[in-house]
């Protein structure tokens, strides 16, 4: 979970929940409404998805709501990770808490779409492979980056109690 590679999908600054996962969708499940992701700006978003697995954006990526359904949306359609100047707080603890790796750079408008690009969030650096040129990064910490390696929040929870269970402290 720490290291993530891949081309790269680019959005713009102020991308919000209702732009990610469109509410006029929510009814149908994460299923259903997972084409309609991302679709005011880019329709083929869902199909580009398939092939380049980074989003990257620049400042306030997923204002708007505290639904969970904008990142669980990415993640079920393939992304394996967001880079963006800046998030949302909201978004970014939704996106973790379902296991899906968030990191923000500064830099992150120097990335270009397609560039492929590679994250490592333990160490605090991306560095883009097309371009030769390496960012700075937030580095993830280690609870949370165990969290993100279980899937998210509710399977790492279902891991610790299975595992105090087992070994008798419950």
């Amino acid at each position: 979970m720490d290291k993530k590679e891949g081309y790269v999908i680019k959005f713009g600054d102020n991308i919000n929940t209702d732009i990610i996962s469109p509410p006029q969708y929510m009814e149908l499940g994460i299923e259903a409404s997972a084409p309609y992701a991302m679709s005011a700006l880019d329709p083929d978003f869902a199909e580009k998805v398939k092939e380049k697995k980074i989003m990257v954006a620049g400042d306030n990526f997923g204002s708007g709501s505290s639904r969970e359904t904008s990142p669980l949306t990415l993640k079920y359609l393939g992304v394996e990770a967001i880079v963006a100047k800046f998030f949302a707080r909201i978004f970014y603890r939704n996106a973790i808490n379902v296991g899906l790796l968030v990191v923000e750079c500064k830099e992150a408008g120097q990335i270009r779409e397609n560039d492929r690009i590679r994250i490592d969030c333990r160490e605090g650096k991306i560095q883009n492979l097309t371009r030769n040129e390496e960012y700075c990064c937030t580095k993830i910490p280690e609870h949370l980056l165990k969290l993100m390696e279980a899937g998210g929040l509710v399977n790492y929870l279902k891991e610790e109690l299975q595992e105090e269970t087992v070994h008798g402290n419950l």
